[in-house]
């Protein structure tokens, strides 16, 4: 099934990411992932695409197990600018011989050492989708990724909307959005990219924080601002691994339900492999999803 189908249909969804583990790696655990994911129905699953196509082979082999073993559709990550042009032309064959037909077309993050741009490469994103689009036709979904805060390398917000923009005409059907930390940042970034036009549908990427020192790494990374009560939080039970876990939960749950009563509809939890996290955020909200299925 795809995507853009779920996303259209007035329900409110709720998806899953993970990552395969990296080449050479057991993937007996992540079998068992898989299935403890599996048994959270999620309405889909996305299956992340390592640093320079390093996982791309377990991506397509997580992402079409998703699909045929548990029947639920399967997002893989394809990023193009460690890959060449034709690199990627071979990834979209081999998706299209396991039937994966929702892609979440992403550049990735540049090597230091790499030759960049090269005319074998592509550049940004919007390059990406729209090669798949005119040379894919309509086979794939395809996804993007958009910045609450704006992408790190871009100075000004309203240039990185504009870039959005271009990757929407380039053909993108749905925007998934980087973790955030404060919801008013997203309800900002939503009024802004409307008045662009931009009316894809923008499903909300939730990381729920376990462990602060992992997050401090990501957000530098990233340029997600961490807002001041969750500072605290990280502050008071940083060195209680327990107590920050069950903190890290009770903060997603109540961002994921403000998001909800303010009209998102689709969410996605960046589960970092961890399905006792995921499974204890769906239990907190197992009545409020299935209210909003009615």
């Amino acid at each position: 099934m795809k995507i853009k189908d779920l996303l259209q249909s007035g329900k409110v969804t709720f998806s899953c990411e993970i990552f395969p583990p990296k080449a050479g790696a057991d993937m007996s655990k992540m079998d068992g992932i898989i299935q403890q994911i599996a048994a959270l129905h999620p309405d889909f699953i996305s299956v992340t695409y390592g640093a320079g196509g390093s996982t791309s082979k377990r991506t397509i082999e997580i992402a079409s197990k998703i699909q045929d073993t548990y029947r639920i559709p399967a997002l893989a990550h394809l990023t193009c600018v460690s890959s060449s042009k034709e690199d990627v032309a071979t990834m979209l064959e081999r998706m299209k011989e396991n039937h994966i037909e929702n892609i979440l077309a992403l550049r990735g993050d540049i090597p230091q050492d790499a030759e960049f741009p090269s005319p074998r490469h592509y550049r940004y994103a919007s390059e990406l989708i729209r090669d798949i689009r005119s040379q894919q036709g309509n086979l794939f979904c395809i996804g993007g990724a958009c910045y609450p805060e704006g992408h790190v390398e871009c100075a000004h917000k309203e240039d990185d909307i504009d870039f959005l923009k271009q990757k929407v005409e380039s053909g993108c059907d749905f925007l998934t959005t980087q973790m955030f930390f404060d919801n008013n940042v997203l309800y900002n970034f939503l009024y802004r990219i409307m008045a662009k036009d931009i009316r894809v549908p923008v499903v909300a990427g939730v990381m729920p924080v376990i462990n602060s020192r992992q997050i401090k790494r990501s957000c530098e990374l990233s340029g997600t601002a961490l807002p001041p009560r969750f500072k605290a939080i990280a502050d008071k039970f940083s060195d209680k691994p327990l107590a920050m876990k069950q903190a890290g939960i009770a903060y997603a749950t109540e961002q994921i339900i403000d998001l909800l009563s303010n009209g998102v509809r689709h969410i996605h939890l960046y589960t970092m492999n961890n399905p006792e996290i995921a499974a204890k955020i769906m239990g907190n909200l197992s009545d409020i999803l299935r209210d909003e299925e009615v």
